[in-house]
């Protein structure tokens, strides 16, 4: 008996000194609206790994998890759907101002676009950007002032608009206050929309991310649903950054950077793959090759100047999403 309880003592020494000596065992990951699925997998795994690490989350539309940091909302990390919402806490002093450089692409392990859910059979017969602006097409997308999903949808039926029109501002413009005409209901957050469309059975389409289309049809049925991948999107990434306030604070900067390191690993971007995102990872995005149509995707840094230019021209007060926006 003496020699099993040496044995088993050795065993969790052992065990013990396998593990990291964190100097705190919790963190907060902010995080955007139709995240939750994703990161109760990635956190399960996370925690298998790292025993005895507590990992809580909080979602909402992304613009507004910022706003939540910068009012008092303790997240040790964020992991956000819009580079604007992490600039903005680098503005209010809570981030690095070279987030961007302390992990691999950018800071964005992952990678989706705006695409569309139609009902089972597409009885609309939805297939582009221009069928959202037919009299008979009611969309469904958050309020693009409060969530980056939908700003993001903003941005890629721009980004469409300006190649159709060759640029011609008057009929873009007129393009996007058609398609913003055509929304019954703007949500302030992307699980918002999903419920309006998907429970309350409001509009023939949801524009949202491709891994929210894979997993609302995942979840309510395949058979209920049609994916509309459209012939060219937006490159939505997905930054994430330590909050450096709160981690210095708390100690907990070495357990929030090993978290966003996981999600660089083979197994994280595995658990991203298997929920819809596009991994970055070479050999896991050849594994996951058939479950994601190719697309052309267009970048903002190439269509709009980069985030800074489109922060200033379109999302500031007054700019032209104000405009189009209007008094909805």
């Amino acid at each position: 008996m003496k020699r099993l309880l040496l044995i088993g003592a050795a065993a969790a020494a052992l065990l013990s000194a396998s593990l990291p000596a964190w100097s705190a065992d919790k963190i907060l990951n902010a995080s955007y609206d139709i995240a939750r699925e994703l990161f109760v997998a990635v956190n399960e795994a996370f925690i298998a790994k790292n025993p005895g690490i507590t990992v809580d989350q909080s979602h909402a539309g992304s613009s507004k998890q910022a706003r939540a940091v910068l009012e008092g909302l303790e997240a040790d990390v964020v992991t956000f759907n819009q580079v604007t919402d992490i600039d903005a806490l680098v503005k209010g002093g809570f981030v690095s101002e070279d987030w961007k450089s302390e992990f691999a692409n950018n800071a964005s392990p992952f990678y989706s676009l705006p695409a569309f859910l139609v009902r089972e059979g597409n009885p609309k017969g939805v297939k582009d950007w221009n069928d959202l602006v037919r009299d008979d097409v009611k969309v469904i997308f958050p309020n693009p002032k409060t969530s980056g999903n939908a700003r993001y949808t903003y941005l890629a039926a721009t980004a469409y608009a300006k190649e159709a029109f060759g640029n011609d501002e008057e009929k873009v413009h007129a393009f996007i206050s058609k398609l913003f005409d055509n929304v019954p209901v703007f949500d302030t957050g992307g699980r918002a929309a999903t419920t309006t469309f998907v429970e309350r059975e409001i509009g023939d389409v949801l524009i949202t991310f491709e891994a929210e289309t894979r997993g609302i049809a995942k979840e309510f049925g395949e058979d209920k649903f049609d994916i509309v991948v459209p012939s060219v999107s937006l490159l939505a990434e997905f930054p994430v950054a330590i909050v450096d306030t709160v981690a210095d604070k708390r100690g907990s900067r070495d357990l929030a950077k090993t978290y966003l390191d996981f999600l660089y690993t083979p197994e994280g971007q595995k658990i991203l793959a298997e929920n819809g995102n596009r991994p970055n990872d070479p050999a896991v995005a050849a594994e996951f090759k058939d479950q994601f149509p190719e697309v052309r995707l267009v970048k903002v840094e190439d269509v709009f100047g980069g985030w800074d230019k489109i922060q200033e021209e379109h999302f500031k007060s007054g700019g032209t999403l104000d405009r189009l926006y209007g008094e909805r």
